[in-house]
């Protein structure tokens, strides 16, 4: 008996826009606005995660030479194509992207927990290696800070659906910027192809929203974007309950929580 013929999966495909989506002018000069205001809370940086909409910022930053510092989680579990897109970058922008790396001790703790393997099965493993590679050396970089710039878009997920293109972030003390808040995912690639911004590979691999390796996969064409990130903490793949714990409530009347 022949087997039965089954469709191939489709997977998650970027957008690519020929032509600049309606409005997209007025967002584009409204993030323009927003890093020069970023740019005069001074000192302030940008933690770049090396995504397609943090490669935009990085862009603009460059482009209109916006006193704004780039630096990036080294999390030691980054996927290589993100560790060749950070090389690349830097090369191509002329620009360093400074490298933020966890403690050696935190670290430590973490392989005595067995981590790689446990935060498959605990959530507070998982956590507390978020917490150990992200939170604490974000914590550090931002310390003295007066504010910082995000890729954070209400277009995301539903917990960033209220994402303020300028909020106060109570965690870190500190004023946030998110200069890409009301850009869709058109407007992202089609600013990425216009000006040939490069970007990971694993976008044209499936992956709709990259982290660290472990903790990322990619997604299938009718999955959420952020379907791919902890998936194996989810009870529907359209709901998308967990991030890693960096973006926090971000009002001053607020309590911190995840996302």
């Amino acid at each position: 008996m022949n087997a039965p013929i089954t469709s191939p999966i489709a997977w998650y495909r970027r957008p690519r826009a020929t032509h600049a989506p309606i409005g997209f002018e007025a967002r584009l000069n409204e993030s323009l606005d927003v890093l020069r205001e970023a740019g005069q809370h001074a000192p302030c940086v940008f933690a770049h995660s090396l995504s397609a909409e943090d490669m935009v910022i990085f862009h603009l930053i460059v482009e209109h030479a916006f006193p704004i510092q780039s630096f990036a989680l080294d999390t030691g579990k980054l996927p290589e194509a993100t560790l060749d897109l950070w090389s690349r970058a830097e090369a191509i922008y002329s620009t360093r992207i400074e490298r933020v790396m966890p403690r050696q001790t935190s670290i430590d703790v973490l392989n005595a927990m067995n981590a790689d393997s446990a935060l498959y099965e605990n959530k507070e493993v998982r956590l507390r290696c978020c917490d150990t590679r992200k939170t604490e050396p974000l914590r550090s970089v931002l310390a003295g800070k007066r504010s910082w710039v995000t890729g954070l878009r209400r277009a995301q997920s539903a917990g960033r659906a209220q994402v303020a293109s300028t909020e106060y972030d109570s965690t870190f003390q500190l004023q946030k910027f998110n200069p890409l808040a009301n850009w869709a995912d058109e407007d992202v690639w089609y600013f990425t192809d216009k000006h040939k911004i490069p970007f990971n590979a694993l976008y044209e691999k499936g992956y709709a929203s990259i982290g660290c390796d472990p903790c990322t996969r990619p997604i299938r064409e009718n999955e959420h974007p952020r379907a791919g990130r902890w998936w194996w903490e989810q009870t529907d793949a359209n709901a998308i309950k967990s991030e890693c714990g960096i973006h926090v409530a971000a009002n001053s009347n607020s309590t911190p929580k995840e996302n």
